[in-house]
């Protein structure tokens, strides 16, 4: 299983302007998949865009570092995926799906902005920008891995 991973409003709240709760809900994310080994992760969020995949992976805990396998790619580079599917964040999941050579992969994606997927995308755990990975995520998470839809 693949968990498509945003940052900002899921893993600290957006906007953060204090360096220090930068991550503060990322715990609660490990703690997660401490008890999912099976799930990989790739980041979604606009932090790869300014960061390498080392630099991303250095956030994590030792542990779960190494199940972070990659980046999604940017919607502009897929438009004939984006011309079909039409929202950007969901665009880049189905395209990092293609290029994975494993499309049959099943998949969640953890994001505060909604309005970046297609509506009722079972897949998608929705954050609060200010609450991020809270308990209520981390309830519908842990259902959702236990029963993927």
């Amino acid at each position: 299983m693949i968990l498509f991973l945003d940052f900002d409003g899921v893993l600290h709240p957006e906007p953060c302007y204090d360096q220090d709760k930068l991550f503060c809900f990322l715990p609660r994310l490990e703690k997660v998949l401490l008890s999912f080994p099976q799930i990989h992760v790739v980041v979604s969020s606009t932090w790869r865009d300014t960061r390498t995949l080392d630099e991303l992976r250095s956030f994590f805990t030792l542990e779960i570092r190494q199940r972070v396998i990659g980046v999604t790619p940017h919607w502009r580079d897929h438009a004939d995926l984006f011309d079909v599917i039409g929202y950007q964040r969901q665009t880049e999941v189905e395209a990092w799906i293609r290029n994975s050579g494993q499309p049959w992969l099943p998949w969640v994606a953890i994001d505060d902005k909604p309005y970046l997927f297609r509506p009722f995308l079972p897949n998608l755990i929705k954050t609060g920008s200010s609450t991020g990975f809270d308990a209520e995520a981390e309830i519908s998470l842990r259902q959702f891995l236990v029963a993927p839809r």
